[in-house]
């Protein structure tokens, strides 16, 4: 049979002289985990169900992991997780997407008071609003060079390496593509660890010094540092970034890791009972910060400031304080927005 091809297209359709290029707004795409929209067992299901199918998340064959996430996890954790939320749950809406996005207005108006072209927008990367729900809306303003900042300052594969797999999921299925620049990690940044020090005079001036300051990160399966991810490194230098920037008061600063899930070992040592063992020696001052969080969520308002000042304070311990994240605090915003600009230095020139 024979082929038909195509006709081509007339040249004269098209522009030939076309217009000059106006010029476009830089964007920056922030983006946190994510949360469920509400704090009710089918909304966790759902935000739990795909953030634990993440395969940097969850590190099993799905043959294996999808029947025990589908079958035991998804039908018995959202029930167990729903006073949990309701107990941090704010009237905006859930705290890491309030912060979060309260942090990336701000940062987008400090940049636009320093001169700076720019569309800032919060992404969640599991939930909502989307990377892609976020990335419309940069690419809608004109933004055709994206700075992708993920809210996590320390990298991890399961963290800010599933922040790249998505946007470059998004991007995939794009014809006209955004020019894309990814921060891998800001854990020393003078501006972060000014930050954390600065919070954590501020809070000490207003109240008094503990025994000890406990610096919680998020824990990771252990195995997963073996095999080289850079996480534990990126936790210590933060640690040790801040001890330097408290001077004498560094002496204070300890670390352990939260949240395990699962049989296997995890960073250790643990924060739960870290906190029950220093409780039963004889500490009963404790001030808590999770700097590796930007915005406080479940894990640093009801785990740390609920569940570990329960066994803190049950175990002999007489004063446990939480001290909140940096949320959208205006120098933290400020600080950051002086590390974006230095971060895009070449394409706001």
């Amino acid at each position: 049979m024979p082929r038909f091809l195509p006709e081509p297209p007339d040249p004269h359709s098209l522009d030939s002289d076309p217009p000059a290029r106006g010029g476009a707004p830089i964007g920056v795409l922030m983006v946190n985990l994510g949360t469920p929209d509400t704090p009710t067992a089918g909304a966790i299901r759902r935000y739990l169900g795909e953030f634990l199918s993440d395969r940097r998340v969850i590190e099993l064959p799905p043959w294996l992991w999808q029947p025990i996430l589908r079958g035991a996890v998804l039908t018995l954790r959202p029930r167990k997780l729903v006073p949990r939320y309701k107990e941090i749950w704010l009237d905006e809406g859930s705290p890491l997407l309030v912060y979060s996005v309260a942090l990336a207005q701000a940062v987008g108006k400090a940049l636009q008071e320093g001169g700076v072209d720019a569309r800032v927008e919060a992404g969640m990367r599991y939930g909502n609003p989307s990377i892609a729900s976020a990335l419309a809306r940069l690419r809608d303003q004109g933004c055709e060079r994206i700075l992708v900042l993920p809210l996590y300052p320390q990298y991890a594969s399961s963290t800010t390496g599933t922040v790249v797999d998505g946007v470059a999921s998004c991007v995939a299925r794009l014809r006209n593509q955004p020019e894309l620049r990814f921060v891998k990690r800001y854990n020393t940044d003078p501006a972060y660890i000014g930050a954390l020090a600065s919070h954590v005079q501020q809070f000490w001036q207003k109240q008094s010094k503990p025994q000890r300051l406990l610096l919680s990160f998020h824990g990771l399966p252990r195995v997963t540092v073996e095999q080289g991810d850079p996480y534990h490194r990126d936790c210590m230098e933060t640690a040790q970034a801040l001890r330097q920037s408290l001077g004498d008061d560094g002496r204070l600063v300890y670390v352990t890791f939260q949240s395990r899930f699962g049989a296997q070992r995890w960073l250790e040592p643990y924060t739960l009972p870290t906190l029950k063992t220093w409780a039963g020696q004889g500490v009963t001052e404790v001030d808590v910060m999770c700097p590796g969080f930007l915005a406080d969520c479940l894990e640093t308002l009801e785990e740390i400031q609920v569940q570990c000042r329960d066994a803190f304070l049950s175990s002999g311990g007489a004063r446990f304080r939480y001290l909140p994240c940096l949320n959208d605090d205006a120098s933290w915003a400020g600080g950051m927005a002086a590390f974006v600009r230095r971060q895009m230095a070449d394409w706001a020139a």
